[in-house]
């Protein structure tokens, strides 16, 4: 989405930006309870709305930790889910009870997720249900405005687009960029070296990592029908062309879109009209399908998310989830 698609609405941002310094003073002002839970958490967030590669760096992290010796879990919010109640995910569940990225994390990161509006009762359950051989850490899922919980590492992922655009409700920013300054480090594309050289220049002298990503295309014959219901869906499309995907029909839905007959009947429809092979769509919208997508012709696009020097990377967060243990047990 362009960021002044929504122009018309910024007479409302002063709106949002007093509702911003009046929950920075109920935070300041101890009016807000943050909350702890026994074992460290690492917070994985943006600054926007959607669309920076959350969930992807969210299963690098838990399988690189995992692989470090570390036992972990992801806390989620388990956006567009039906059910309120905190639970454990379930792999062979659904979408509406779990919510799609929670979905997606626990079967890719193969690691125990637990899903909760509040994030720290889904804490709660995670630590009273398990008992780690080793040190353990929670990987708090889309975490960073989500400040009632205690977190001893704050990794905000950070684009051009997201730099570049304006606060909600003209923008899809939910706060400034002035809120940088609550991070430990900052994750970019590895190829946007003008972000960082700005950043620098703007004072920033914490971590920054580059990732690397990539989508994992599978193998398709002749033209298809690509769609998908994510925050940049022309990411998505531009993705398939870079990698010599004939697109005859691009279709996006709605963010976090809840899929229903009518909308496989027009995927029908596009095949057909378009002779197109295949339908190729996102991991979390095959999640969001389901078993509605038997007897489609469909096939996913794993997003996968690399970390630059990701052996450095992880000995420099380990070293931070330790010192922060270290300060609490003084």
């Amino acid at each position: 989405m362009n960021q002044f698609t929504r122009a018309w609405l910024a007479p409302f941002v002063p709106l949002y930006k007093l509702g911003l310094a009046l929950r920075e003073r109920r935070l300041a002002s101890g009016r807000e309870v943050e909350w702890e839970l026994e074992w460290p958490v690492v917070s994985i967030g943006n600054l926007s709305t959607g669309g920076t590669g959350k969930t992807p760096l969210t299963i690098a992290l838990a399988r690189a930790l995992t692989a470090r010796g570390f036992h972990v879990d992801v806390l989620s919010r388990g956006y567009g889910r039906a059910d309120r109640d905190t639970a454990l995910v379930q792999q062979q569940g659904s979408a509406q009870h779990f919510g799609d990225e929670p979905m997606l994390i626990a079967r890719e990161a193969g690691v125990p997720v637990y899903v909760d509006a509040e994030r720290y009762e889904a804490g709660l359950l995670a630590e009273s249900e398990q008992t780690p051989d080793g040190p353990a850490v929670h990987l708090l899922d889309d975490g960073f405005q989500h400040r009632q919980l205690y977190r001893n590492v704050d990794i905000l992922l950070l684009d051009e687009h997201d730099w570049r655009d304006r606060l909600l409700p003209a923008g899809n920013l939910r706060e400034e960029r002035n809120a940088i300054k609550r991070a430990d480090v900052v994750a970019i594309p590895a190829d946007e070296l003008a972000l960082e050289a700005e950043l620098q220049r703007g004072g920033w002298d914490k971590p920054i990592w580059k990732l690397h990503r990539r989508m994992d295309v599978p193998g398709v014959d002749g033209p298809v029908v690509a769609f998908c219901g994510i925050a940049r869906p022309e990411q998505f499309f531009a993705g398939l062309e870079a990698a010599g995907v004939q697109l005859a029909e691009r279709i996006p839905f709605p963010d976090h879109h809840a899929y229903a007959q009518s909308d496989l009947q027009k995927l029908r429809a596009a095949l057909e009209s378009t002779r197109a092979s295949t339908l190729l769509t996102t991991e979390k919208d095959a999640v969001r399908l389901g078993k509605m997508a038997n007897g489609l012709s469909l096939k996913s696009v794993p997003l996968r998310t690399e970390i630059e020097n990701e052996s450095a990377a992880i000995d420099w967060l380990i070293g931070k989830i330790q010192s922060g243990e270290a300060d609490r047990s003084l």
